[in-house]
């Protein structure tokens, strides 16, 4: 009877071992050279199966094509701080310094949709994604990055805008559940990823709460994304990777290297959306970093064995403008 038992003993120790084995380091590989200034935004169309991303400082918008490694560019006439596709085709949504905009990719006509603090000089809008209505909900950042005077907007299809939440430093990345309940979203200088309860019949939130404390030696949160566990994947600036969080327990599931210092924003991607694409950024580093990552503000992927989720579109965009304010708005 001693040995039958010694045995099990001997079995459960080494499934003990075997399941507490550190998971394997990943390291994300380059699928496009570019040197971006500040790449962001990151947007699966799994409709045309392209990455929409953006340059920031660069005032350009970007459709990358995985199918024949083609990027094309479009010239912004200001800095962009988002862009999602719209339901309508070949128009997409931007958010630029002063309002949201319609662009049609193939005239590359621009049309204001909205004005999102336009009045105001020391802010500009940045990141942005839809709810499951199609709503964009679009947030704006202090010029300074250290005053709180940005806020987080939802922006519907004929450009009504109510204002969400306030108080923000610098508005990045934000994403709903599954199930359509929850929204997550982060001010970056707070290092926290925030859950708010997401009512789907008025898209209104409620009963805010911090889910996520990321280290601040580890890094910042920047863009992030959400699988189809509803598990996060967020990028670090100076960080040097993408973390993947569980958002029930607060804790890491692991990380992904990333060859950037500021990692910017992800999506998940390709046919079966189970490729990780990850825009970066090539400023904000020392000289030395500059040595240690020559590929700095290009698109790096990783093939996953988890899948993402598909993100909602715009919905289809209801200009009331006329062919005046269509010229005067055109770049």
């Amino acid at each position: 009877m001693k040995k039958i038992a010694l045995f099990f003993l001997l079995i459960t120790f080494m499934s003990c071992k075997t399941n507490n084995t550190p998971t394997k380091e990943l390291t994300a590989e380059l699928e496009y050279k570019i040197t971006a200034q500040l790449g962001e935004g990151a947007f699966w169309d799994y409709k045309n199966e392209v990455l929409y991303w953006i340059d920031i400082i660069g005032e350009s918008l970007h459709i990358y094509s995985p199918k024949d490694k083609t990027n094309k560019a479009i010239k912004m006439p200001a800095p962009i701080g988002t862009i999602v596709p719209s339901e309508e085709k070949n128009k997409v949504v931007v958010a630029l310094n002063d309002g949201v905009y319609v662009v049609d990719i193939t005239t590359e006509e621009i049309t204001k949709l909205a004005d999102v603090e336009a009045e105001n000089g020391g802010t500009r809008l940045n990141d942005g994604k839809c709810d499951p209505n199609g709503n964009l909900w679009i947030g704006s950042m202090d010029y300074s990055q250290t005053n709180p005077g940005g806020n987080l907007y939802k922006v519907n299809a004929e450009g009504k805008t109510d204002k969400m939440l306030g108080n923000i430093t610098i508005s990045n990345g934000i994403v709903w559940s599954k199930d359509n309940k929850t929204m997550y979203y982060i001010d970056t200088p707070t290092a926290n990823i925030r859950a708010f309860d997401f009512d789907v019949t008025t898209s209104t939130i409620t009963n805010e709460r911090v889910v996520v404390t990321i280290p601040k030696e580890e890094g910042f949160p920047d863009g992030m994304a959400i699988d189809e566990n509803d598990m996060l994947w967020v990028g670090l600036w100076n960080g040097n990777c993408i973390v993947n969080y569980n958002p029930q327990t607060g804790k890491l599931i692991q990380k992904i290297k990333v060859p950037a210092h500021n990692v910017t924003s992800c999506a998940f991607g390709g046919k079966n959306l189970d490729v990780l694409y990850i825009t970066t950024a090539s400023l904000d580093m020392t000289d030395e970093e500059k040595k240690q990552y020559p590929m700095a503000g290009s698109l790096f992927k990783i093939k996953l064995n988890t899948k993402g989720v598909r993100s909602t579109f715009f919905k289809k965009p209801i200009l009331k403008v006329t062919e005046t304010t269509k010229e005067q708005t055109q770049h």
